[in-house]
C-alpha cells in the first residue's frame, strides 16, 4: 500500500543547496520533505575545490557585486561552522609571463577591501627566496602574494545542514528518488520512490524546489513536465590526491597559461589536493571521471612551480564533479557566473515551482534565504524572519566560536586517545565529538577498531544520526578515512555496515 503525507514543501535534491534550503525551512515552521536519489553530498557537493572564499579570480570578469556577497558568506560561515570551515593562507607565485605583480597587488587589495569586516589576514607581497613559502617552488619564482580565504569539509556541510534540518522536523529522505511530480488542485502530487526497499510514497505539498544540481534540467523535463530549455551549463571539474609535496599548512595558487589557476593544498595530513579543471560535459553527471589529458594537466600545472615534478604516477586518488553551471552565454567555462539563478514558476492559483540554477558551495546559505523568500507569499512560513546566519551549524556552538581552545578542552577530556584522531574528530564533529566519544575511558569502550583512527562508536554515530547507509557514505564523505585504509579494511568496515543497517532497518520496520 501507498503512503500518503503532507507536507509545506519538496525539495528535490541532497547537495548544499538543496540541505540548504531545507534547514532554513524548517527553521522558519515549515514541513519539510526533501528526497535525494543518492547519498547527501554524492555528487557534486562532495567533488569541490573544498573551499568557502570570495572568488579571486572573478575579480577579473568586473564580478564584483558576487564576490562581495562571497567574502560576507565567508565570515558567516566561519562564525556558524568554526569546526568545518576553518582560515586558510593563499601563497600566489608571481610569473612574469602572465599577469603583471601590478594588477595581482590591485586585485588582492580590492579583494581586501570587499571583505570590509575581514577576520581574517590581508593580503602582502612575499620575497619567495627568503621566505619560507617559497623553499618548495622553483628559483626563478622570486616574488609571490600571500592572502587568506577559506577552506571546508564540503560533504560534511551538506550534512551538518540536513541533521539541523531533521531536528527542526524536516523528513530526510536519502536513496529516494522523485519519479514525478504534478500540479493537482492548487497543489503538489508527487510519487517518491524509496530505492532500498523499493515501496512509494504519495507527498502532497504547497510548493516544490527543484534542487538537483546538474540534474535539474532532466527533473524539470522528465520528472515535471516542463520545458527546461537552455539554463544550464554543465563543466566537469576533476582533482587528483597525491602524496604530500611539501611542509607546512599553506596553499598555492598557480596561474596557468590558459588564465585558468590550480589550487594546491595539505589534504588529509598525509596527503595534498590539486585542481581543478572546467571541460564541458554532455551526459549523466554520475559517470563523471577524470581523464589521463587532466591529469597529465594538473600534473604539469604543479611541476612548472614546484621543485619536484609531479608525474601522473603519483596519484593516489582522484575525483570529479559536474558543475551546474547558469549559462549566461560566456564565452568560455572559466568566464561563466558562479551566481545562482532561481526561477520562479508560480501560475495564478497555481503550486509554486522553484528552480535553482548554478550558484557556489560558499554562497548556499544566502542562496537557502532566497529561495525561501521567493514563494513566501504562497507559503506563509510561520516565521518569516532570517536567522542561519546567527545560529550555529551542529557541533559549531563552542565558546567564542574558538575552535583552537575547544580542541585544546577535548584533547585534555580525552588524554589517552592519539592527538591526531582527537583533532580529526574535533574538525568533523565540533561540539558533537563528544556524542561520538561519549563516555569512553580508553580505546577499548569505543569498540572495534578499523584502521586509521575509525573506531565502530563513529560508524554507529554516522549511520545513526548522519544518514549514514553504506561503507562509502562514511568512508569518502562522512570522514575521508578511505585514503588511509587498506582494502582488506575497507572490506571488514563494509560487511560491519551492511549488518548494521539491515539490524536497523528491521527493527524499524518491525
Amino acid at each position: 500500500m501507498e503512503k500518503q503525507i503532507n507536507a509545506d514543501l519538496l525539495i528535490i535534491g541532497g547537495g548544499v543547496n538543496g540541505a540548504g534550503i531545507a534547514r532554513d525551512a524548517a527553521g522558519r515552521g515549515l514541513a519539510v520533505i526533501l528526497c535525494e536519489q543518492g547519498d547527501l553530498a554524492s555528487a557534486t557537493s562532495s567533488a569541490s575545490s573544498k573551499l568557502i572564499h570570495g572568488g579571486l579570480r572573478y575579480l577579473e570578469y568586473y564580478q564584483f557585486g558576487f564576490v562581495r556577497e562571497a567574502l560576507r558568506e565567508r565570515e558567516v560561515l566561519l562564525g556558524i561552522a568554526p569546526h568545518i570551515v576553518w582560515p586558510a593562507r593563499f601563497i600566489l607565485p608571481h610569473d612574469k609571463r602572465l599577469r603583471p605583480a601590478l594588477v595581482i597587488e590591485a586585485g588582492l587589495f580590492l579583494y581586501d577591501w570587499l571583505a570590509r569586516r575581514n577576520r581574517l589576514g590581508r593580503s602582502r607581497r612575499l620575497d619567495l627566496r627568503t621566505a619560507k613559502e617559497g623553499a618548495p617552488l622553483k628559483d626563478h619564482l622570486t616574488t609571490g602574494f600571500a592572502y587568506s580565504d577559506c577552506r571546508v569539509d564540503d560533504a560534511r556541510l551538506v550534512v551538518l545542514n540536513a541533521v539541523d534540518a531533521r531536528e527542526r522536523g524536516a523528513d530526510i529522505r536519502t536513496r529516494t528518488r522523485c519519479v514525478s511530480a504534478k500540479r493537482e488542485q492548487g497543489v503538489w502530487r508527487a510519487t517518491l520512490l524509496d530505492m532500498r526497499v523499493p515501496a512509494t510514497t504519495i507527498v502532497t505539498a504547497r510548493a516544490l524546489v527543484n534542487a538537483a544540481g546538474p540534474w535539474a534540467a532532466e527533473v524539470l523535463s522528465g520528472v515535471i513536465g516542463h520545458d527546461a530549455g537552455k539554463k544550464l551549463r554543465l563543466v566537469k571539474g576533476s582533482h587528483i590526491v597525491v602524496p604530500r609535496i611539501y611542509e607546512g599548512e599553506q596553499c598555492y595558487v598557480l596561474q596557468n597559461e590558459d588564465r585558468r589557476v590550480i589550487f594546491v593544498m595539505p589534504y588529509e595530513m598525509d596527503y595534498s589536493l590539486i585542481g581543478t579543471t572546467e571541460i564541458p560535459f554532455e551526459g549523466d553527471p554520475s559517470q563523471a571521471r577524470i581523464s589521463a589529458e587532466e591529469i597529465s594537466y594538473l600534473c604539469a600545472a604543479v611541476s612548472r612551480y614546484f621543485r619536484e615534478p609531479l608525474d601522473p604516477r603519483d596519484v593516489a586518488e582522484s575525483y570529479s564533479g559536474v558543475r551546474p553551471l547558469y549559462d549566461d552565454g560566456a564565452a568560455t567555462a572559466s568566464a561563466a557566473t558562479r551566481d545562482y539563478v532561481l526561477d520562479l514558476d508560480a501560475p495564478d492559483g497555481g503550486a509554486p515551482l522553484l528552480s535553482v540554477f548554478g550558484g557556489k558551495i560558499t554562497t548556499y546559505r544566502r542562496l537557502a534565504e532566497d529561495a525561501i523568500e521567493r514563494p513566501a507569499p504562497q507559503l506563509k512560513p510561520p516565521r518569516a524572519e532570517r536567522w542561519t546566519a546567527t545560529v550555529p551549524l551542529p557541533g559549531g556552538d563552542m565558546e567564542d566560536g574558538n575552535f583552537d581552545r575547544f580542541l585544546r578542552k577535548l584533547r585534555g577530556k580525552y588524554p589517552w586517545l592519539d592527538g591526531a584522531t582527537v583533532a580529526r574528530l574535533a574538525r568533523a564533529y565540533g561540539t558533537r565529538a563528544e556524542m561520538v566519544l561519549g563516555d569512553a575511558r580508553g580505546a577499548c569502550d569505543l569498540g572495534l577498531d578499523f584502521g586509521a583512527g575509525l573506531f565502530q562508536a563513529e560508524i554507529d554515530y554516522l549511520i545513526g544520526q548522519e544518514f549514514a547507509l553504506t561503507a562509502e557514505d562514511i568512508l569518502w564523505r562522512r570522514s575521508k578515512r578511505g585514503l588511509h585504509l587498506s582494502p582488506a579494511e575497507r572490506a571488514q568496515l563494509s560487511a560491519y555496515v551492511d549488518e548494521r543497517v539491515t539490524n536497523q532497518r528491521r527493527k524499524t520496520s518491525g
